[in-house]
């Protein structure tokens, strides 16, 4: 009994009492034995005392041993537990069992009744502990309904992503199934028209003008073609790669005679250069098909003046292409959206394919496409891929 006194003038509750209230409370202290996992009380049951932790811990369930059992919370020597039962005179509100082999001492409830009429500073510190225990609860309820949230927040997001995942295959399997019924039908038409289109050209009696006419159908046939099996590429759902060794001049020679070509209409100044002189590896025709796109994109983005420029140059273990323009440029919503299939900002059409082939194409020769733009200013991309020996 003489212990109890130091160790109830320990505990918060009880902290601004005078000596001799404690004392006065000690003789009404018993004490309890309790081994580990043995129920203290149950939820719903009758109060009949409240408790005080001497040593060892105690847990406290909602729901114990039911399919919806949540632990509350583990609590050590000093925590008072049961008394709210005693104040507002109603069952249990859960079900607290011994953790660990425990000591208690406990206070019966007519005592404990008995103990708040007679001293009036242990009945506004027990108001005072229950008002902290309510605001207790409600912090614990607010961060639980704020962890709710964050976790039906992250399960919306990921529901959002598998939708439009959803829906970006349900479009590829569209596109597939289009495109084997079509695209090889639409190639035989294209290989005729240019197999009759290169004849004519060799043909030494057709006027000057009409040469030019040719080469530019020929042209049209080359891009439309390409077209296509850039669709047949993007129907597959993979990129089938051809690696070549390649001489950066002369690739980019090609490149500029497309580029000239399709800006042929518009005073745009071109630049192409390549500050790497040694042989490279890649797949020429889709790597080609890559600079095409970004050339049409820069085309349009650059209505009837401006600049484009491609530079490549070596940085580390990496091939790097600069590519830049300064036409109209994008706003940040259009930029987040640039690589998704069938999205199309430009007022001057197109499929919508083309930054997500451009993408594909890249990451098919494991590299990587960066893209800063900004409205009124232009666009600048970089495209970097592993050297290769």
């Amino acid at each position: 009994m003489a212990g109890y006194f130091t160790f109830l003038r320990s505990i918060y509750f009880f902290n601004e009492l005078s000596d001799q209230e404690i004392r006065n409370i000690m003789k009404y202290c018993q004490e309890e034995a309790h081994e580990p996992e043995s129920v203290i009380f149950y939820e719903n049951d009758s109060a009949d005392r409240f408790y005080i932790v001497m040593s060892g811990e105690i847990e406290v369930w909602i729901g114990y041993r039911t399919e919806e059992a949540d632990l509350l919370a583990v609590h050590g020597p000093g925590y008072l537990f049961g008394e709210m039962a005693l104040v507002d005179d109603l069952p249990r509100s859960a079900t607290v069992i011994s953790r660990t082999k425990t000591r208690l001492l406990y206070i019966k409830k007519e005592q404990f009744r008995s103990i708040l009429k007679d001293n009036s500073s242990l009945a506004f510190s027990i108001i005072r502990s229950l008002s902290a225990m309510v605001r207790k609860s409600n912090d614990t309820l607010l961060e639980d309904l704020r962890e709710r949230n964050r976790k039906l927040e992250a399960a919306n997001r990921e529901l959002q992503i598998t939708h439009n995942e959803l829906l970006r295959n349900e479009r590829l399997s569209t596109l597939g199934k289009l495109s084997s019924m079509i695209l090889h039908d639409i190639r035989n038409p294209i290989s005729i028209l240019k197999g009759y289109t290169d004849l004519l050209l060799q043909d030494k009696t057709i006027h000057d003008k009409a040469i030019n006419s040719l080469r530019n159908i020929s042209f049209e046939i080359d891009r439309l073609n390409r077209l296509a099996n850039e669709l047949l590429d993007y129907s597959r759902g993979e990129i089938r790669l051809e690696m070549s060794v390649v001489s950066l001049d002369l690739f980019l020679e090609k490149l500029r005679e497309y580029i000239n070509h399709r800006f042929a209409s518009k005073n745009i100044q071109i630049k192409l250069e390549s500050r790497y002189k040694a042989p490279v590896v890649f797949d020429q025709e889709r790597v080609f098909r890559v600079f095409m796109n970004l050339s049409e994109n820069a085309r349009k983005a650059l209505g009837r003046s401006g600049e484009f420029s491609i530079i490549a140059e070596q940085q580390g273990n990496s091939l790097v292409f600069l590519v830049e323009d300064n036409g109209e440029g994008m706003e940040p919503k259009v930029l987040e959206h640039i690589f998704e299939p069938f999205y199309s900002f430009s007022s001057s059409g197109g499929t919508g394919l083309g930054m997500a082939i451009v993408k594909s194409i890249v990451e098919a020769h494991e590299g990587t496409i960066n893209v800063e733009s900004e409205k009124g200013i232009g666009t600048k991309i970089r495209i970097a891929l592993p050297l290769r020996a």
